[in-house]
């Protein structure tokens, strides 16, 4: 039987005639749902979040408190050290052990490792946003262990190529520049622009005490020492441009999502009377993504 792509989601493997392994003391009902012992359940040290927000956690165990956990998690089959180890839902089941509940539902299910990887990965782009270097490093983990392309990381986690190959790039960043990003302090834009700069640590240093833009950021790391940046006048030595044509926060923070939604460097210069925007590609394969994305078709 062809295994079912796993960029439709969780769904494509959560289906009914997935087969079910409860084992005691879990209890099953007549869905194929076991309800496990919350102690009875284990993380999996390889899943790629590794930061969890305590609001966040704290406002989902207030819902699982009222309402009940209304989602089962998916699990492995019981392993001998006595545990089901999470396939995906750590945040659900991190939140029902917040709120002090004793057992969760949960759909028991026999995967490959493979598998068990991708289908973290999913469940976490899908469910909450990973930070880019969470998600670089879980594409690379994929690649590395399980041989998997960008094509078919690509395909089964519902990104495009281009995306996954520039996401798998981060993977090289210095780790001071990597902490940086990890905080949320530099976007994913930002991180591309920045490895291909001479001194990657420095001048991730200098675009947070400066605030700048993503597209300052990329000429900054193209320019050579001692000569001026090309476009800029006076940015590389941290003065505004002349006229005050500095970007409001407003600009810079949309800039910035379009860049993680497009996996590419955006610029936006608004004026009185309208504006543009500027999509920077390096390779032929984001080109034709955005051509996709565009007009339904690739070039």
């Amino acid at each position: 039987m062809a295994r079912k792509g796993l960029g439709r989601g969780l769904e494509a493997i959560l289906g009914d005639d997935q087969p079910v392994m409860a084992s005691a003391p879990a209890k099953a009902d007549g869905d194929g749902i076991t309800i496990i012992p919350i102690g009875d359940i284990a993380p999996d040290p390889d899943q790629p979040r590794k930061r969890f927000d305590e609001e966040e956690l704290a406002s989902l165990a207030a819902s699982i408190k009222a309402q009940g956990l209304l989602q089962p998690i998916l699990v492995g089959p019981k392993a001998p050290n006595g545990r089901y180890l999470i396939i995906a839902g750590e945040r659900r089941w991190r939140a029902a052990a917040k709120a002090g509940v004793h057992e969760v539902p949960a759909l028991v299910r026999e995967v490959s490792e493979q598998t068990r990887a991708e289908l973290a990965l999913v469940e976490n782009l899908q469910r909450s946003d990973l930070n880019p270097m969470e998600e670089a490093d879980a594409y690379s983990r994929i690649k590395e262990l399980y041989g998997r392309k960008p094509q078919d990381i690509a395909d089964a986690v519902g990104k495009s190529r281009s995306h996954v190959a520039n996401m798998l790039r981060l993977t090289t960043l210095p780790q001071e520049v990597r902490a940086v990003v990890e905080s949320g302090q530099l976007s994913m834009g930002h991180a591309r622009a920045i490895l291909g700069a001479p001194d990657p640590v420095k001048l991730a240093a200098k675009v947070i005490a400066q605030g700048l833009s993503v597209r300052e950021t990329e000429r900054l790391a193209k320019a050579k020492p001692g000569k001026p940046v090309p476009g800029s006048s006076g940015a590389a030595n941290g003065k505004p441009p002349a006229g005050g044509g500095s970007k409001d926060a407003d600009t810079k923070s949309l800039e910035r999502d379009l860049e993680a939604a497009l996996g590419l460097s955006v610029a936006i210069e608004h004026g009185k009377k309208g504006g543009t925007v500027t999509l920077t590609y390096d390779t032929l394969e984001q080109l034709d993504d955005i051509c996709r994305r565009l007009m339904g078709t690739a070039i």
